[in-house]
């Protein structure tokens, strides 16, 4: 019985491993993972296009049956994909567990993905509001874009700073409605006559918007308006600022990866065609350009030339690193 239920498991392990391997390709040259996923992200721009296309009454009430034959295929499909990534999720060393991966960023998108379709069949709402979420199915590509997927690690890794960011947003919001309310209410009534009505304006100038339908039209108003405007500007440029610094970090970790490949590689002072191939495949993986590639290789090999020994400017020869140094 216990041999039984060994056997069992061991199919189970292997199957899981298998369906691993097509859904996540741990082997980025395999044909088939490859072709499954151009499936995969050709459904999901279709899934888009199809979302675009239907808010054109004329198009969607012509071919309404064939929308929500293809809608329901889709759903099926994102269905089962979103479970067969949650049974294999412990093949993945990033995510041992199960629920270390429904926590994960693309676990979430692929929730979002199918859950608007979902509530539909348990809560009677419009379909349309639901049709338009569908459009959160374009986020599934980060998983098969580096671009996209970087930007997605540098929003879970600077989520503290984005949230200090969006508190400070928001006290300068209060500050600045209540600042026009104090100025203006007396003079302009209907626009700044109270707090929230004045968040309009604030908001509005805070974003360096400035729509231009309210201003403000006192001295007090104005002068205050102007000091809002300048220390919007700074606050606009503040998330740029946290992205732009939360790039280049993940470059520079993308490009030390690519790095320390090369360095295991030359080891033993050469590169095999295997290693080629691993080195070619972890570039795709972290979407590093071949010219950047070849930097990087360069930098690596004069580095460990170096490491080896120094030559003599005059005879050529070897010199010794500690000699050298004296």
């Amino acid at each position: 019985m216990s041999n039984t239920l060994s056997s069992n498991a061991h199919i189970d392990e292997s199957l899981r491993a298998k369906v691993y391997w097509w859904l996540e390709r741990p082997d980025r040259n395999a044909f088939g993972p490859k072709l499954l996923e151009i499936t995969l992200i050709t459904l999901i721009i279709l899934n888009v296009s199809a979302v675009i296309i239907e808010t054109v009454d004329s198009i969607y009430q012509s071919w309404k049956f064939a929308f929500d034959l293809f809608e329901t295929t889709s759903l099926c499909i994102f269905i089962c994909e979103f479970l067969l990534r949650l049974w294999v999720a412990p093949e993945n060393p990033n995510t041992p567990t199960r629920i270390s991966w429904v926590r994960s960023p693309v676990a979430i998108i692929d929730l979002l993905a199918i859950l608007p379709a979902l509530l539909y069949l348990l809560i009677p709402i419009d379909l349309r509001i639901l049709r338009a979420f569908r459009m959160l199915r374009l986020l599934k590509l980060t998983r098969y874009s580096p671009a996209l997927s970087m930007l997605l690690a540098v929003f879970e890794e600077e989520a503290g700073a984005f949230f200090a960011g969006f508190f400070i947003l928001i006290l300068m919001l209060i500050f600045a409605a209540s600042g026009a309310w104090l100025a203006e209410h007396t003079v302009q009534p209907d626009a700044f006559g109270s707090i929230p009505s004045a968040m309009w304006w604030a908001v509005a100038t805070l974003t360096t918007v400035g729509y231009g339908d309210v201003t403000p039209i006192t001295i007090a108003g104005k002068i205050f308006g102007a000091l809002i405007t300048v220390i919007g500007i700074g606050m606009a440029a503040l998330p740029a600022g946290i992205i732009a610094s939360g790039l280049n970090e993940q470059i520079h970790r993308r490009r030390s990866s690519m790095q320390r490949e090369f360095r295991k590689a030359l080891e033993d002072g050469m590169i095999c065609e295997q290693e080629e191939e691993d080195i070619e495949a972890l570039r795709k993986q972290l979407g590093i350009s071949s010219r950047a590639a070849d930097h990087i290789r360069e930098a690596v090999y004069a580095e460990m030339k170096a490491k080896i020994g120094i030559t003599c400017p005059h005879c050529g020869e070897p010199l010794d690193h500690e000699n050298s140094n004296m």
